[in-house]
């Protein structure tokens, strides 16, 4: 999910209130910079001409976060993390701010591997949001392989995964939400014939 953490104090309610603020968008060449920019992209807010754009790793931020030196940050990251538990816990207040759909519209629908998704705020309860989930555009992964590797290898893995999914999405709450139909949205690669070979034997894919 990219979370978007932000400081009380800061009013920053939505990711249109950065105007002259300090936000992290992380460092050079992160999966989490390219993610933030394209949201900002979608919301037609600039970088560095809208906002200071700072350019630390996200498992800096926290600490920097709560000693006023950026008014919040960015990070793109399965729920619960450490790091977002450090700067919900400070002395500072904080708050996950929501990114809602209509805000990114375009970016969803030209990005496929981007979807919207939710935090659970249970896991965070020193934020100050008052919801019990925050609304965000979250990654698609997709676990990719050689075009090389054997058809019955891709086969025996996808069906182990598939066929135990239950037991899967309890080896991190990141997963739970996890659903056959959902594991096939947003491919950034094709299809490995092993994998299809299952795909269509569980009637996923005509």
């Amino acid at each position: 999910a990219v979370t978007f953490v932000a400081a009380e104090d800061a009013n920053i309610k939505s990711v249109k209130d950065v105007k002259g603020k300090t936000i992290n968008l992380g460092d050079p060449g992160s999966g989490n910079r390219i993610n933030s920019t394209d949201i900002f992209n979608a919301v037609g807010i600039v970088p560095g001409k809208d906002f200071r754009d700072e350019k630390l790793k996200p498992a800096d931020a926290p600490r920097i976060l709560q000693d006023g030196r950026i008014d919040g940050f960015f990070y793109t990251v399965g729920h619960p993390n450490g790091n977002i538990k450090e700067a919900t816990a400070g002395k500072r207040k904080v708050r996950i701010v929501p990114i809602s759909e209509t805000e990114v519209a375009s970016l969803l629908k030209e990005a496929p591997y981007y979807s919207m998704t939710e935090i659970p705020m249970d896991q965070y309860p020193d934020a100050v949001n008052a919801k019990d989930k925050v609304k965000t555009v979250g990654m698609l992964a997709t676990l990719v392989t050689s075009a090389d590797t054997p058809d019955d290898v891709v086969y025996a893995v996808t069906k182990e995964v598939m066929t135990n999914l239950d037991q899967f999405r309890k080896l991190h709450p990141a997963l739970a939400n996890l659903t056959s139909e959902s594991m096939l949205q947003g491919l950034t690669a094709p299809i490995h014939p092993g994998a299809l070979k299952y795909y269509k034997e569980a009637g996923l894919v005509k």
